[in-house]
């Protein structure tokens, strides 16, 4: 499932990066399309100042004027050999200071003859102390506006590529909650049934045989399991944390799992002096502490040591859980967390996915990979906020 939803990612990210190359490619041609025909319009345009100069009797000024008030959107300054602004067409002089425009057209003149927007034209007639001027201009609004579309397209297609990436993993997100919801109900309620009948079969013997040493063991195991059902149970409710310490919490999981493990695993804690209060839901926080210590052993084949430490601050609590197993790929650190991800032989590879599910969501911390080496082990770090009144 997150390989399919990971490789449409990939696809919506190479559509929108050809999206974005192709109209990057379009807009440059039209762009200088447009160009060199501003830049032949300008020629036009100072041809016709030429021919308004040296005009006679023969001259056709009704063309010639048509042509230079024909100009609505180039920007222009005329400017002389030395520079200086003589006139100007389609600019804002709004941006000169104490109302003297001179020095700010010449400082824009010379702005477009450094990018080669000039036509020097021979004004003799009109400018008689000038050999020639020169005619500046500067690309249309249009022009400019059509050169930043691309990027107005580019972020548009960002923009939908992240809303529909967005829209995809909240889909699959309540997609993957209908699921672990309905499965977790599921086995609450076909455990309940077989759970109800040991417990009448347990009074049963009970009364029967009131001093068997091995009523205390199964009603251990039947406590176990009435705690394993209200577990699934609590999966998809409305979370209800209460304050409890957290060293009491996990030193309950380690004795239960010192008893069902191998000798030649050693569990260890390493617990502060003072209590450590966090907002729990009990049950759920010790089968994410269990399947830890359970993913250690498995990692260590039976063999090794798993160590617990607990340290807070003023507004965290920290555990880690390290182990002297396998050690995990730097590749595979955030992959742990997702269903179906296991390196067992057995098993669905849920255990770390609804222990990330319950130390996020339901107790707003977080769970992850602090460090691992391959062959000498892995450290998981599970945050999570202290209770406000006692931090």
């Amino acid at each position: 499932m997150f390989d399919r939803i990971r490789n449409i990612r990939y696809v919506l990210i190479l559509i929108a990066f050809l999206i974005a190359i192709g109209s990057l490619l379009v807009t440059n041609y039209l762009v200088s399309d447009l160009e060199q025909e501003e830049r032949n319009r300008m020629e036009v345009w100072a041809e016709a100042m030429r021919s308004l100069n040296s005009a006679d009797e023969n001259t056709d000024m009704n063309l010639v004027l048509k042509v230079i008030n024909g100009n609505h959107t180039i920007p222009v300054i005329i400017v002389d050999k030395d520079g200086v602004a003589l006139s100007s067409r389609n600019i804002d002089k709004s941006f000169s200071k104490n109302g003297d425009s001179i020095p700010y057209l010449t400082s824009l003149a010379k702005d477009y003859q450094s990018k080669g927007r000039s036509i020097r034209i021979d004004m003799p007639r009109e400018f008689d102390s000038n050999d020639f001027v020169n005619i500046c201009y500067d690309e249309s609004l249009i022009l400019k506006r059509l050169a930043i579309s691309p990027y107005i397209q580019l972020g548009l297609v960002v923009l939908f590529l992240l809303i529909a990436t967005f829209a995809l993993f909240s889909a699959m997100k309540a997609e993957q909650n209908k699921v672990w919801v309905g499965l977790s109900k599921e086995t609450a309620h076909q455990l309940g049934t077989p759970v109800s009948s040991l417990i009448a079969w347990h009074d049963v013997l009970k009364e029967t045989y009131p001093d068997d040493v091995l009523l205390p063991e199964m009603e251990k195991d039947i406590k176990r399991l009435e705690r394993i059902a209200d577990r699934f149970s609590k999966i998809g409710s409305i979370p209800d944390p209460k304050p409890e310490d957290v060293l009491e919490v996990i030193d309950r999981v380690v004795t239960y799992m010192k008893k069902r493990t191998s000798d030649k695993v050693v569990i260890r804690t390493h617990f502060p002096e003072e209590l450590v209060i966090v907002n729990l839901i009990d049950s759920l926080f010790e089968w994410v502490i269990e399947n830890l210590c359970k993913n250690a052993v498995d990692a260590m084949d039976g063999v090794g040591s798993v160590d617990i430490e607990v340290y807070d601050d003023e507004k965290w609590a920290y555990v880690d859980v390290k182990d002297s197993g396998k050690g995990i790929p730097k590749s595979d650190f955030n992959t742990v967390f997702k269903p179906g991800f296991t390196t067992k032989k057995r098993g669905w590879g849920l255990g770390l996915s609804l222990a990330k599910r319950i130390v996020e969501e339901y107790h707003k911390g977080k769970i992850y990979v602090i460090e691992s080496e391959i062959g000498v082990g892995t450290t998981f770090r599970i945050e999570l906020p202290k209770h406000p009144l006692i931090s």
